[in-house]
């Protein structure tokens, strides 16, 4: 009698202590900065225990993104995402961010996630489902820069935005080029000043007042553009460095390798051989110098051809880091890059070269925006033909997340800097986020 009594009473007292779990989303710190990563860890689950998390957003253009994934919670009732792997959902391998990067449309016509619109916020819904109810909320909220950021938009012979860093002294100057798509790359420069760089966010192309195409360029746009931000009494002139994507990697590795006041190259999946107009089938130049067309090649170029028009990297005047996608869908960055570094060793350049090749990732490996990386084919805004940019978006988040630190790291080795406020910091103080 007494033994069924003691059974009964420990299953009455397992079960309210089921009852009384308090299940609980942790987001530490609950906002970040778009290249930061959080800390998500669900708490005060039965042990052993299948639970559902499931994350939510509408990006920038009004669309609905959301991904879902399935844990079991350990020994002590907790689920930690920079320990443990889903087994079973949108995606599979460890991951802190791996419930964002790895969301995807929920209706069928989108084409790509879209970053919120001017300076605004992205916010993530964090759901837990237990037997497919829901049990715990919270939010992850990712800031587009940090705060005390100064900008200053460039208006006449120069076309862009100058983001500054808060603080009185004077901070490294970083050149930042876009590439095909045409505009400023703003995003990237608020990322650069975020972390204490004095950004200059350049159009030089399809901007009003610029061509409206990539085609005949004057190299000469960018020496006013280095000097126009060397004499700003925020920036320090002995430390300047200019990075670019895509095309803009290629002309990274061209100013660089003509304009001595440039002390340290960042080039994103760039050509090394300068390729020409792709809006047209004359055979226009992209880029000029001292009105005269540079020598352009294109893959189906002869050697003759491409010897000429292959960027003399050695010249340049402080350390170079390059980044390739193994499954680049525009052009073979891969192969590129290792040209570059191999024409860079033999002529026993005096400076640290930095290579970060990615199998797995796509035209934009190494983006600095953690974000949901699955993306459509995308129509040529020539064409209007369907590309793919290539990758897959496990490996395009991986190529995010690694690379993010390595080209911080390596820009702080290259020309100093101090890292400004980040944005958990500043709003947040980098306190969890927990919600039930």
């Amino acid at each position: 009698m007494r033994s069924k009594l003691a059974a009964a009473l420990a299953v009455l007292l397992f079960a309210v202590a089921a009852s009384t779990h308090a299940q609980t989303i942790e987001v530490t710190p609950a906002t970040v900065l778009f290249d930061q990563t959080a800390t998500i860890r669900l708490t005060g689950l039965v042990p052993g225990a299948d639970v559902t998390l499931e994350a939510q957003l509408v990006d920038g253009a009004g669309h609905q993104w959301k991904s879902e994934e399935e844990f079991r919670a350990d020994a002590q009732g907790t689920v930690d995402l920079t320990r443990d792997a889903p087994f079973k959902g949108s995606y599979s391998t460890v991951s802190s961010m791996g419930p964002i990067w790895s969301m995807r449309p929920v209706k069928r016509n989108v084409e790509a996630y879209r970053l919120p619109y001017g300076l605004g916020a992205q916010s993530t819904e964090l759901r837990l489902l237990e037997g497919g109810k829901v049990v715990a909320l919270a939010e992850l909220v990712q800031m587009a820069m940090a705060n005390g950021i100064q900008q200053i938009h460039l208006q006449g012979a120069l076309d862009g935005t100058l983001f500054l860093p808060p603080g009185g002294s004077k901070h490294p100057g970083i050149l930042v080029l876009g590439g095909s798509e045409g505009g400023a790359p703003l995003q990237r420069g608020r990322w650069l000043a975020s972390h204490g760089y004095a950004a200059l966010a350049l159009a030089y192309f399809r901007a009003p007042g610029l061509p409206q195409q990539l085609e005949n360029i004057p190299l000469e746009y960018f020496g006013e553009a280095l000097g126009w931000l060397m004499q700003r009494p925020e920036v320090d002139p002995k430390r300047i460095g200019v990075m670019g994507a895509s095309r803009g990697g290629e002309l990274a590795l061209q100013l660089g390798s003509i304009y001595p006041a440039i002390h340290a190259v960042v080039a994103y999946v760039p050509a090394n051989y300068r390729r020409g107009c792709f809006c047209s089938t004359r055979g226009d130049p992209a880029w000029t110098l001292r009105g005269k067309p540079l020598a352009w090649a294109m893959p189906w170029s002869g050697p003759g051809q491409m010897m000429q028009a292959t960027i003399a990297v050695e010249r340049i005047d402080g350390p170079v880091l390059m980044i390739g996608a193994g499954e680049d869908g525009v052009w073979p960055s891969v192969e590129m890059v290792d040209s570059a570094a191999d024409r860079l060793r033999r002529a026993h350049f005096a400076y640290p070269v930095v290579v970060l090749q990615y199998p797995r990732a796509g035209h934009l490996a190494g983006s600095p925006i953690i974000c949901p990386a699955w993306r459509a084919n995308m129509p040529n805004w020539l064409t209007r033909r369907p590309v793919s940019l290539g990758g897959t978006p496990e490996g395009n988040a991986e190529s995010t997340l690694d690379a993010i630190p390595k080209v911080l790291a390596f820009l702080r080795q290259s020309l100093g800097g101090e890292v400004a406020q980040s944005a958990s910091t500043a709003t947040a103080n980098g306190t969890p986020s927990t919600s039930r």
